[in-house]
């Protein structure tokens, strides 16, 4: 069975995505921190959510704190949830649900990115509960909810995918492994209070995230695997994937070193996204390892020691930007300034990148700042 055979199957497709997603809150509870004005606005202002989050709405709909259902940037949304979003046209489709796909925005010169939607409009086809005594629903606004509080799979919303690139499709040999974490870090946007309190005075490496698709090249107790972000794939000559590992020698590598290890990276080139690094051919790059046996992420200097002893040259890991930067000394005090520290040159020194990605030298901790002159280049 083939990747796009997977995604066919839309309950099933639906059910192992809202597994795969528990720690990713695609919509939840928020309170709004701040009421901003644009300039030249007359009828649109703009609401800051959680100290990070930016989201244009309407003038007067919203005060400095209310709560609201905040719904983030790639978000699939359904079509009852939000009929506004398809601007009077026939909505979109994806995994068989009738909605559209939330996109960085920007009106009148301020950046949007988001949903707000008030408790009080989920229509009760979408969300009721049911009072177990009387039989009869609960609205979504009736019930009591906590601020943070995930309301994804209570309101149906689905995390959107890019269409698969061919030279990426191939047969599935099983689901993700559970003992190999998932590869998406979480934005600052969304960590506000970690990244300027608990670990604010730590050290960081700070790497160039890359535009492509995630893998995971993988062995244990003997055994190898290549996986893309969902699905662990067959060996074939056409899979890019597989094919990246081979030629690169990471397969042989590990099976010579003999150790449980994940490596984690991105591959870029022909045919993957747009390519805008202007590579020819594709390629693996490494941005992380995970030793499965203690059930933690290497450091950078135990990785670069891995990649050394994997016989991987410099070349085939992310461009690494600074390594013992502390956010606390380079004066950074707002997300703002974490997201303008993020936009920069790529790989190519034409293209602008798609972000930066710190992961903490001190701790576990990692977060990623995607450049918002990317994301309106590229929504």
């Amino acid at each position: 069975m083939t990747i796009r055979d997977f995604q066919l199957n839309v309950s099933e497709r639906h059910s192992h995505t809202q597994t795969t997603l528990m720690n990713r809150k695609l919509a939840r509870i928020a309170q709004i921190t701040d009421i901003l004005p644009i300039v030249n606005a007359d009828a649109i202002e703009c609401a800051v959510v959680e100290n990070g989050w930016k989201v244009v709405v309407k003038k007067g709909d919203y005060q400095k704190g209310d709560i609201a259902i905040y719904c983030e940037v790639d978000s699939w949304i359904p079509h009852e949830l939000a009929p506004f979003l398809s601007k009077g046209q026939e909505p979109r489709e994806y995994n068989g649900v009738k909605g559209e796909r939330l996109r960085t925005m920007k009106l009148r010169g301020q950046i949007s990115q988001g949903l707000l939607i008030k408790p009080s409009d989920i229509p009760i086809h979408v969300y009721a509960s049911v009072n177990d005594e009387t039989g009869e629903p609960y609205r979504f606004d009736e019930l009591v909810w906590e601020i943070g509080e995930d309301v994804t799979t209570e309101l149906g919303i689905q995390k959107y995918e890019p269409p698969i690139p061919a030279c990426i499709d191939g047969e599935v040999k099983g689901h993700y492994p559970s003992f190999i974490p998932k590869t998406d870090q979480e934005r600052c946007q969304n960590l506000y209070e970690e990244i300027f309190t608990e670990h604010f005075e730590e050290t960081y490496e700070v790497t160039v995230k890359l535009d492509g698709t995630s893998c995971t090249i993988y062995y244990k107790d003997g055994e190898v695997g290549v996986c893309g972000r969902n699905w662990e794939l067959k060996e074939a000559e056409s899979n890019t994937l597989w094919k990246c590992a081979r030629q690169q020698g990471i397969i042989e590598g590990l099976q010579k070193l003999g150790r449980n290890l994940a490596i984690q990276g991105e591959v870029i080139g022909e045919g993957i996204q747009k390519n805008q690094e202007k590579l020819k051919g594709q390629k693996f790059f490494v941005y992380d390892i995970y030793d499965i046996d203690a059930g933690w992420y290497l450091n950078a200097h135990q990785r670069y020691a891995i990649l050394e002893n994997l016989g991987l040259s410099t070349d085939e890991h992310v461009p690494i930007l600074v390594v013992g930067k502390v956010l606390k000394d380079n004066n950074f005090q707002t997300i703002e300034e974490l997201l303008e520290y993020a936009d920069g040159p790529s790989l190519n020194p034409q293209a602008k990148r798609e972000g930066l990605v710190f992961k903490s030298t001190d701790s576990q901790f990692t977060f990623k700042a995607i450049s918002n002159k990317w994301l309106l280049k590229n929504e």
